[in-house]
């Protein structure tokens, strides 16, 4: 079917923000003289927002108020170590724009903090999406379906109108949780055997492939 509102994951979905996101935890976990990870540890910490992420970091035992201090210095230098090495993955600027020609109306909806999200909406996809936000105070983060739903009755659509759009485990559950479809990415941070062990049932390998099931 084709869809009148396409909802995406940011990280591993529409940029490659590993790098930068590895180099923000390790400079927080130097910051405390903890062992600092690996990429591919940070790869598998990611996906269910910032406080998960480093609390997957820290040495196991930390306690929860230094483990809010690592969280607290990864945030801050973050916020201006976002758009170092992140990027677009391929062929989805081009995905983008024409989906928005076929006249499909466009979100974005991450566990990444807000302020995050902003930033790098206004950086690298600025007047393509008409509604973009992360984890927000008071709005229980992926899988929870609340902001879905938030977004929805924004834009006035219902969720048979919607798909969502992610690479991991946690995207599959949102929208099974918002009663919507869901195309997996095996471009991001999982792989194809991993998310359809996670029973994903649409699984794209280049944006052209995604392009052609939002719009079949």
């Amino acid at each position: 079917m084709s869809y009148k509102l396409a909802i995406f994951d940011l990280d591993g979905t529409l940029l490659d923000t590993l790098d930068d996101l590895t180099d923000s935890v390790n400079h927080a976990l130097e910051e405390f003289v903890f062992p600092t990870r690996t990429t591919a540890e940070i790869r598998s910490f990611i996906g269910n927002g910032a406080k998960m992420l480093i609390s997957r970091a820290v040495p196991d035992g930390t306690d929860e108020a230094t483990t809010l201090a690592v969280l607290n210095s990864y945030s801050e230098w973050y916020k201006t170590h976002s758009e170092i090495k992140t990027k677009p993955y391929d062929g989805i600027m081009d995905m983008l724009c024409e989906l928005k020609k076929r006249g499909v109306r466009l979100a974005l909806l991450s566990n990444k903090p807000d302020s995050a999200v902003q930033t790098l909406n206004k950086r690298y996809f600025d007047g393509i999406f008409d509604f973009a936000a992360g984890e927000r105070a008071g709005i229980p983060r992926k899988p929870a379906p609340d902001a879905i739903f938030g977004l929805l009755k924004e834009l006035g659509f219902d969720s048979t109108d919607a798909v969502y759009i992610g690479d991991s485990d946690v995207d599959i559950e949102v929208a099974d949780n918002a009663g919507m479809n869901c195309i997996s990415v095996c471009w991001g941070f999982q792989d194809r055997e991993h998310l359809e062990e996670r029973g994903a049932k649409r699984i794209a390998s280049t944006a052209a492939e995604l392009f052609d099931e939002i719009v079949k």
